[in-house]
């Protein structure tokens, strides 16, 4: 049978650092004293002191921002839209790559680099080909978590060794080119853009590789105690308000606000229509990708199901048909990604100019309509770099982006929160009376973010910040919606940073009505429960899709309708529905239409939207293998490239779901997976049941001496010992 885990998109050009390193950490001789050994090296290096900015001092946004525009005949009663037919599959998914070859040290190579021998024992010990599916997709496991402390440790002895920077990029690339890792033009870009960054930060850390891995990978490699990273934000002495037992549901009829969710463009200025779409590089379909081996191989006109990012004109062509379909949106959620995957030879200028580009889009295809953007992880240059406010030095410091973005930004946001973008790349807008939107930069709970090495805590006092601003909306008896770009859920989130974050969710539940976020490209939500009572769901977070196509999925974008301007407005998300364009058949017939593929209530049967009713579809989603089902082809966009789903692929989107903690699936999993695992065990034994009771004669008529009774207790004993 076949099955595939849901793949979770996150970039992954810092792991390769380590992964390059893997082979030879474990058969290195002169590795093998410290890979296993807790002994630290002094360092001239101390913890920064914290700065002096104050969250209560700075300016807020007190005044309503927005003045919306009035729709007529608009109510919060949206019709239920009709099931798109399955998609045919448009090809075979691809064969695995070949694994990686066998090296032997080449003393006539005079590089100036002494490598130790590669041997069978190291391929037998790791299995190359799964350490790089669990790193290109964000779900890692003992095996990727061994690699990682393989590597680090390697990589910190040849930095104790004296070796220079350039000799350890140079040792980088040249493992990744020899154990065909990448291409050799990415394995130089790689070593080259992120390798003199990791040397820095490793240069300054007293943590061995059961440290750095445990805070890289999280619970794939143990919760290994870290005093450097264990850390709490600290409340105000206010007490949280009494807990409703249940949100009120929102008037029908009642006035709405329509908001657009854009999130994860990922636009490619250098797609070329034509060209190799299954080249063997992180990013295909350019030029430089080469020709195609046959003609199914080229790239398609409007993108590709492959490793390929989004084409201009399908940008266009979406913005346009939005703008004419949605004439009545009264303002925009833009969660981030927006640079290409092409992550080994990116510039900050061109990343600069990429984001100027489509800032300039936006404001001509919406002229008067507000945008609330958040900050990606693909923004930065190296991609995931974001130094916290302590590292200022020019050639390091994060400020080229955030500066650009106080100028780009101000085009829809207020005056004052330039200071809070400058600094951190976050801000808070009161959008109307009674009603706040928080953009919050996740690139400080990003994991493969390596400058939080140095210190993560709480990395430019965002979430002390944030908690100042929930508590003045507290007092203010303002709701909140959150926009960001990594979920607080998410395998890339730190578990520190999201324990934190979680503790803040639940603390300002009754103000906190909503969370949108994107990043995984995927259609999908995470719950958040009362830590203390898990049968308490009290907020959602709405994971929106992917525009660009990258990789399997069609492009797609959302549409929430959110409880408006009255007297009891609960400031919720009504309904939702998902709208993407087949790629397939617009590459077929040369035109992408664009079709709302779903609305979330009448899809999955739902009374609203509320935190108590998805914990209920997420309970039914568990029992129900025909709404789960359902669910899959969404959370697919419906793309006939999606890979068939078993027991454990379903326990892994479900318990993704449920899991609005990072690195903490053992806490909220055990119910939903047990439960899955028993409907399996049901359904095992159900069709092998039929199988015996079949097996009588030819006929299917069943023997008279079949005992049931029997042949279900003989199952008990298969299953209990084989299951």
């Amino acid at each position: 049978m076949t099955q595939a885990m849901p793949q979770r998109r996150s970039s992954r050009q810092i792991c390769w650092l380590i992964a390059t390193l893997v082979v030879a950490g474990l058969t290195a001789s002169e590795a093998l004293p410290f890979l296993y050994t807790n002994a630290r090296t002094p360092i001239n290096w101390t913890q920064p002191e914290l700065d002096d900015w104050q969250v209560e001092v700075q300016p807020r946004s007190i005044l309503p921002h927005v003045e919306l525009k009035r729709h007529a005949n608009r109510t919060n009663s949206q019709p239920a839209d009709s099931d798109a037919e399955f998609l045919e599959r448009l090809r075979a998914l691809r064969q695995n790559r070949t694994s990686p070859r066998m090296l032997w040290y080449d003393a006539a190579a005079g590089d100036g680099l002494t490598y130790p021998p590669f041997v069978d024992k190291a391929l037998k010990l790791f299995n190359l080909k799964q350490v790089a599916f669990e790193i290109e997709n964000s779900v890692l496991s003992k095996v990727s978590c061994t690699a990682c402390k393989a590597g680090a440790g390697l990589l910190q002895h040849y930095i104790k060794s004296g070796k220079t920077d350039a000799e350890l990029m140079k040792m980088i690339a040249q493992y990744c080119t020899n154990l065909s890792i990448q291409s050799p033009r990415v394995c130089e870009g790689v070593a080259q853009l992120f390798g003199s960054e990791v040397i820095y930060v490793l240069q300054r850390v007293n943590l061995g590789p059961d440290e750095l891995c445990s805070f890289i990978i999280g619970d794939g490699c143990g919760d290994v105690y870290n005093p450097y990273h264990e850390w709490e934000v600290v409340f105000p002495p206010v007490p949280k308000p009494p807990r409703l037992s249940e949100l009120p549901m929102p008037l029908e009829a009642a006035p709405f606000f329509k908001v657009l969710h854009i999130s994860d463009t990922h636009y490619d200025p250098h797609y070329v229509e034509g060209a190799n779409a299954d080249c063997n590089e992180p990013l295909c379909c350019r030029l430089s990708s080469g020709r195609p081996a046959n003609p199914n191989a080229a790239a398609g006109k409007w993108g590709d199901y492959r490793k390929c990012d989004t084409p201009k004109r399908t940008v266009d062509n979406m913005l346009e048909h939005i703008a004419e379909t949605h004439k009545d949106i009264d303002y925009i959620l833009w969660t981030g990604d927006l640079p290409p995957h092409d992550v080994w030879n990116q510039t900050k200028q061109e990343n600069l100019e990429i984001i100027k580009e489509t800032v300039k889009q936006m404001t001509e295809k919406f002229p008067g309509v507000p945008i609330f953007p958040a900050l990606g992880n693909h923004e930065s240059a190296p991609v995931n770099s974001f130094p916290p406010p302590y590292v200022n030095q020019v050639d390091i410091s994060i400020n080229w982006l955030y500066d650009e973005l106080d100028v780009q930004w101000r085009r829809w946001l207020p005056q004052s929160v330039s200071h809070t973008v400058r600094r951190g790349a976050f801000y808070s807008v009161l959008v109307r009376p009674g009603f706040r939107i928080i953009s919050l930069n996740m690139n400080y709970c990003n994991n493969k973010n390596w400058w939080l090495l140095l210190n993560s805590t709480d990395p430019a006092t965002e979430l002390q910040w944030f908690i100042y601003e929930l508590q003045s909306a507290e007092f203010s008896n303002e709701k909140v919606h959150v926009i960001g770009h990594i979920p607080p859920g998410h395998s890339d989130c730190l578990k520190v940073w999201s324990r934190n974050f979680y503790k803040i969710i639940s603390r300002y539940e009754s103000t906190i009505t909503a969370q949108f976020y994107g990043h995984t490209h995927f259609d999908e939500f995470e719950m958040f429960y009362d830590p203390h009572d898990l049968t308490h769901s009290n907020s959602i977070a709405y994971i929106g899709p992917s525009v660009s196509p990258y990789y399997d999925l069609n492009p797609g974008y959302r549409i929430y309708y959110v409880d408006g301007d009255h007297d009891t407005t609960t400031r919720l998300v009504i309904d939702h529905e998902s709208w993407i364009m087949n790629l397939k058949e617009a590459n077929l017939y040369g035109y992408p239409i664009w079709y709302k593929l779903y609305t979330a209530r009448a899809a999955y049967n739902m009374k609203a939207l509320r935190p108590s009713d998805w914990n209920k579809l997420l309970n039914d989603l568990t029992d129900n293998q025909e709404l789960f089902e359902m669910y899959y082809k969404n959370y697919w966009k419906n793309s006939p490239a999606r890979p068939t789903c078993d027991a454990e692929c379903k326990k892994r989107m479900l318990c993704d779901c449920k899991s609005g903690r990072s690195h903490d699936r053992r806490h909220f999993c055990a119910d939903v997976e047990s439960k899955i695992d028993e409907g399996s065990s049901k359904s095992w034994k159900n069709w092998l049941y039929r199988g015996l009771s079949n097996s009588g004669d030819e006929n299917n008529v069943e023997p008279e001496s079949t005992n049931h009774t029997n042949d279900w207790e003989f199952l008990d004993v298969v299953y209990g010992t084989y299951g």
